[in-house]
C-alpha cells in the first residue's frame, strides 16, 4: 500500500488551503485571496488557480472542509490512496454522522470509527484503505462497479479479509448485503478498473479467465490481462496508450509473438467495455465455441 496522501502545508500555499487560516496569519490578503492567483474549491477552502481541478484536489480540499467533523471516503479515498476508479466527474466523498451539505460535495451518513481512518497532514482524515473498499462495495450503483472499486483498492494492498470483518462490525448497515457478491468476485490481479470491468461480466456469464497468465515466446516475457489458456485464447481491454507511437510499436512485435504461438486475441475498447457488455461476452464465447465446440 502506497504512504499516506499528504496535503501541502499552509506555509506555501501550493495545494488546498483554508483562507481565512491564511488571512489570519498573514500570509494573503482578503483581496489577495479573492484574485486570479487562487480558486474557490469549498467554503473557506482554496487552491492555487493553476491546479488542475481534478478528483484528487476535490478530495483534498474536502479533508480540509470537514476536518474534525467527517473523513475523505468512497472515491475521493480511493483516489488519494492511489487506487482510482471513479466514473468521470464524480464529486469528493466525504463520510460524517450529522447532515452536511455543499456544492461538489456527496455526503454519506454513517457512523464509523477512528480506526478505521488515518490522518491527513491538512488535520482532516481519510478511511482506511480497507473502509474505503468497504464503503464503495456498498455505495458504488453496480455489482461491477463494486468489484472494480474493491479490485482496485486489494491491488494497491487492501486487506480484503478486513473488508468481510467490517460488514461483520456492521451488519444490517445500507447495502451491505451487496458486499459478499462483489468480494466473491473481486481479484486483486487485476491491473486496471477497466480490465475489472472485461472481467466480471465474463465470470457472470459462466466464463472463468485466467487473470495476468504469463506466457513466454521467442524469449520474450508477456502477461495477458485475460486468458483461456487451454484454448490460446486471450481477452484484453484496447486503452488509448495502445495507439502511442512506441507502445503500438511494441504491441505488434508482441502480437507477432502471440500470434506465431497459436494465441488469438481479443480486444475491446472502452465504449463496447463501458456499454456493451454483453458483446464482450458473445464474441468471447463464440471464439471459445470455435475452438473447441463449447456450449455444444
Amino acid at each position: 500500500m502506497s504512504s499516506i496522501p499528504r496535503t501541502t502545508s499552509l506555509t506555501d500555499l501550493a495545494g488546498p488551503f483554508r483562507g481565512s487560516t491564511a488571512v489570519a496569519s498573514g500570509l494573503l490578503t482578503r483581496g489577495q485571496l479573492r484574485g486570479p492567483r487562487f480558486q474557490r474549491l469549498f467554503p473557506d477552502v482554496y487552491a492555487p488557480a493553476a491546479l488542475e481541478l481534478d478528483l484528487a484536489l476535490r478530495s483534498r480540499a474536502a479533508g480540509l472542509l470537514v476536518a474534525g467533523r467527517g473523513a475523505v471516503a468512497g472515491y475521493a479515498a480511493a483516489e488519494l490512496w492511489g487506487a482510482s476508479c471513479a466514473p468521470s466527474d464524480e464529486p469528493a466523498h466525504v463520510l460524517m454522522t450529522e447532515r452536511y451539505g455543499s456544492d461538489g460535495l456527496r455526503v454519506h451518513r454513517d457512523y464509523f470509527d477512528f480506526d478505521e481512518t488515518v490522518p491527513i497532514d491538512s488535520g482532516g482524515v481519510l478511511t482506511t484503505p480497507e473502509r474505503t473498499a468497504y464503503d464503495l462495495a456498498r455505495w458504488a450503483p453496480q455489482l461491477v462497479e463494486r468489484v472494480v472499486a474493491l479490485d482496485a483498492l486489494a491491488h494497491r494492498g487492501a486487506n480484503l479479509d478486513a473488508v468481510r470483518t467490517l460488514r461483520h462490525r456492521y451488519l444490517g448497515s445500507h447495502g451491505g448485503a451487496d458486499i459478499a457478491e462483489a468480494l466473491r468476485l473481486s481479484d486483486r490481479r487485476s491491473e486496471s478498473p477497466m480490465e475489472t470491468r472485461v472481467r466480471v461480466p465474463l465470470v457472470l456469464a459462466g466464463l472463468r479467465p485466467e487473470v495476468q497468465y504469463p506466457v513466454i515466446v521467442n524469449g520474450r516475457r508477456y502477461r495477458l490481462d485475460l486468458a483461456f489458456p487451454e484454448l490460446l485464447i486471450a481477452v484484453e481491454y484496447d486503452g488509448a496508450e495502445h495507439r502511442l507511437q512506441a507502445r503500438a510499436r511494441r504491441d505488434l512485435v508482441r502480437e507477432a509473438d502471440l500470434s506465431s504461438a497459436g494465441w488469438r486475441i481479443l480486444r475491446f475498447d472502452a465504449a463496447v467495455v463501458m456499454w456493451r457488455p454483453d458483446r464482450v461476452v458473445a464474441e468471447v464465447y463464440a471464439e471459445l465455441a470455435a475452438r473447441s465446440g463449447f456450449g455444444r
